[in-house]
């Protein structure tokens, strides 16, 4: 729903895009990044890096200082199928975000309106593809996975959700959402 990318705000910071995929890479990882996504909170993560990599300290600053730019928007077409989505069917979010960094998008965009409940990894403590949290959105919802179709773009989310009984959707760069869902029948 969101198109989110540090490329966005760290490809104005670096004068080499190498030097910018190193830093990625190596620095603000995708697994620590994960950390905050699990509920660990935006200053201990900061703090912890900045003491790993003093050389970065300004860089690993603007992470979090600068999120908001690495969000450029929503993407249109699939914020146009979740409300053709609510016409028929009640929806539920479950996403891996920092509870300190969801409420920003939570303000800016009105589609998360849509939902008819959204469960929260930074808020949870836990994070996909724990089937943990898969079972407290169940439980807290009232909902059966057999029921329901789960739609991520990471493989290994896909996998949990399939091994526990929803339908999924694995969406990659090329995938036409509204034609998976067209060949569900769902709309």
């Amino acid at each position: 729903m969101i198109d989110w990318n540090p490329r966005y705000m760290y490809r104005d910071e670096f004068e080499e895009i190498s030097e910018m995929e190193y830093f990625l890479k190596e620095v603000c990882t995708d697994d620590w990044n994960l950390q905050q996504d699990k509920g660990r909170s935006l200053a201990e993560a900061t703090r912890i890096l900045q003491d790993e990599f003093p050389e970065h300290a300004v860089k690993i600053q603007l992470y979090y200082d600068q999120w908001e730019k690495m969000v450029k928007g929503d993407i249109p077409q699939n914020v146009a199928l979740l409300q053709k989505l609510k016409e028929k069917y009640k929806l539920y979010g479950l996403t891996n975000w920092s509870a300190e960094t969801f409420p920003i998008v939570f303000r800016q965009y009105a589609f998360f309106q849509l939902f008819d409940g959204i469960v929260i990894s930074g808020v949870e403590k836990m994070i996909k593809p724990d089937k943990k949290i898969f079972e407290l959105m169940l439980e807290r919802y009232h909902l059966k996975a057999e029921n329901a179709l789960f739609i991520d773009d990471n493989v290994k989310n896909i996998q949990a959700a399939k091994e526990m009984g929803f339908a999924t959707i694995h969406v990659l760069e090329k995938t036409d959402l509204e034609r998976e869902l067209h060949a569900l029948g769902l709309i």
